[in-house]
């Protein structure tokens, strides 16, 4: 692997530096049903997704958190097309997506068009670093969807190095106008500056 300027310049594309640049549904989101936050300590990227499941679908969906382009731009592409979903073709999505970043074969092989501008993120598994950082928000989004509804009592945290992707974290509990943020968070690869 060589790791050229070219190459990067090539894997993170105009479309994932515009969604970088310019993140869409970022913030947190009043009134959800469901959050969890997602760390790499290995490069500090921290993500907390938050939705409003109603009826099995994804009404809303947002993230807020501090990462680098390919998490950013990650976060911000899964937001946009996950709002509307059903349940299950979020969990179709994140397969599709994780295989296509880690070049696993999908269950139906071949091209996955309904990825749509998640192609995008196709060079990512030439940077076996930055699989992590593209999987992130969605990891996070597994987890939420996982723990039931925000407003359920918090499980214990899985054993650390539990699972192939980075450590996603069950926000706390809810109040009313919304999630707020746990301080069990903090025990998870200390500070989460960007970089």
């Amino acid at each position: 692997m060589s790791g050229g300027f070219g190459e990067l310049q090539d894997l993170y594309g105009e479309v994932i530096l515009d969604h970088n640049r310019r993140p869409r549904n970022f913030g947190r989101l009043p009134g959800a049903s469901h959050s969890a936050v997602g760390h790499n300590p290995l490069c500090g990227d921290r993500v907390e997704v938050t939705l409003r499941v109603e009826d099995g679908r994804i009404e809303e969906i947002a993230f807020e958190g501090v990462g680098c382009a390919i998490s950013t731009a990650s976060a911000s592409m899964m937001t946009e097309a996950l709002r509307g979903k059903s349940l299950a073709e979020a969990r179709c999505l994140f397969e599709r997506f994780h295989a296509l970043v880690t070049g696993a074969p999908t269950a139906g092989g071949g091209e996955v068009p309904e990825l749509g501008k998640l192609a995008a993120f196709a060079g990512v598994g030439e940077f076996p670093m930055r699989v992590k950082c593209a999987t992130l928000a969605w990891h996070a989004l597994q987890s939420a969807l996982a723990s039931g509804a925000a407003t359920a009592p918090p499980r214990p945290a899985a054993a650390p190095g539990a699972g192939s992707g980075p450590e996603p974290e069950p926000a706390a509990g809810s109040a009313p106008g919304g999630p707020r943020r746990g301080s069990s968070n903090a025990d998870n690869g200390g500070a989460s500056g960007g970089r």
